[in-house]
């Protein structure tokens, strides 16, 4: 072979090389061997830690909101309820006065019939 004809085992040692080179340039720049690298991922571990907490604030908060309009949808409820309970006994209250003013009326009318009834008789005896 010639010397510009490089064989299959020449190939692969080139290869070879080539990749262990790459190897210790990816080492080479390493973050973890930065000496500012530890501080990086302290400020973002405290970042990432107080966005957290600002996440579970809000979701407290979120959950507080719905649980107060919940609360006020139930009293809302329970007073337009009773409102309307309030009503209905108002109406039976107004429906059974009604009945017994006509009773007594009707009552009335028939005391005055029966009256003008006895008058007629009466007077019919009389003659």
């Amino acid at each position: 072979m010639r010397k510009h004809d490089p064989g299959f085992s020449d190939r692969l040692d080139v290869a070879a090389k080539a990749k262990r080179a790459l190897l210790e340039k990816a080492r080479a720049k390493n973050p973890a061997n930065d000496p500012e690298f530890a501080k990086r991922q302290a400020e973002r571990r405290e970042a990432a830690i107080a966005r957290d907490k600002r996440q579970a604030e809000r979701k407290a908060a979120k959950e507080a909101e719905k649980r107060r309009l919940a609360e006020e949808k139930a009293a809302a409820e329970a007073a337009h309820a009773a409102a309307e309970e309030a009503t209905r006994l108002a109406k039976e209250a107004e429906a059974a006065a009604d009945a017994e003013r006509r009773a007594a009326l009707e009552a009335e009318r028939k005391a005055k019939r029966d009256a003008r009834y006895a008058a007629r008789k009466a007077r019919g005896k009389r003659r």
